[in-house]
């Protein structure tokens, strides 16, 4: 432990990997922030919590199983040169999952139900969306952790990486939350980017990669021209406040 603590090359690896793993957790802190608009505040709060709670408990669970996880990538469906490993499959799944409940969220955001307005705050509706934030921790969870593994080989880095990034998640998610809520188009705008996400992990899946980079410039990109976008309807409110 000692020895790591004084290795320049154990601090750099923490440094590399606890970026990575943020950049990773992006996708988390996006889908929890949609999936938190959708109840009241005080039981969004909750939810928010308990959904970055369970990402450090799957993902220290995870790193404390690494020769399951590693098993994980060994193929177990092979179709003629084609093979799939349990990682595949559940990133196959997750993806699927993710561009289900993206495009389940944009249709209720065009068609505007009054219906599921009302029904927010009812106790089945939290279940509900505990339940999806722990099928999307786990997904995420994989897929971050057996990154880690293919990086760092030090447990130590590995864990301490996982928590930090979790942390900053932690800080991000609230802001990030409100801002979805108060700008109802910026939510649109995720859930599109959901559904991108969702492709990717299908595509991992079956070994199709798509870099995240583009993912991640695309994401900057038009979170910037949002950005203009409220920064220009907020003006207008401002002058149209100031003639009247």
């Amino acid at each position: 432990m000692m020895d790591l603590l004084t290795s320049p090359e154990a601090w750099m690896a923490l440094a590399t990997l606890t970026a990575l793993e943020i950049v990773l957790g992006i996708d988390n802190v996006i889908f929890l922030s949609v999936l938190v608009s959708r109840i009241p505040p005080a039981q969004a709060e909750r939810a928010r919590k308990i959904g970055l709670a369970l990402a450090l408990i799957f993902r220290i669970a995870l790193l404390s199983i690494l020769v399951w996880l590693i098993g994980l990538t060994e193929p177990v469906l092979t179709v003629g040169k084609f093979a799939l490993s349990w990682r595949d499959i559940i990133l196959i799944i997750g993806g699927l999952f993710l561009i289900a409940k993206a495009t389940h969220e944009i249709h209720a955001e065009v068609e505007a139900n009054e219906v599921e307005e009302s029904a927010k705050a009812t106790p089945s509706a939290f279940f509900w969306v505990i339940m999806q934030i722990i099928v999307i921790d786990l997904v995420f969870s994989i897929d971050s952790i057996i990154t880690a593994i293919g990086m760092v080989q030090e447990l130590e880095i590995m864990i301490a990486a996982v928590v930090i990034a979790v942390g900053v998640m932690y800080v991000s998610s609230g802001p990030v939350a409100a801002f979805v809520k108060e700008h109802p188009t910026t939510k649109m705008l995720a859930l599109a980017f959901l559904v991108l996400i969702g492709v990717a992990l299908v595509a991992d899946g079956f070994h199709f990669h798509i870099p995240r980079a583009f993912i991640y410039v695309a994401i900057c990109f038009s979170g910037a021209v949002e950005f203009f976008n409220i920064l220009a309807r907020r003006n207008r409110r401002k002058r149209s406040a100031q003639q009247g």
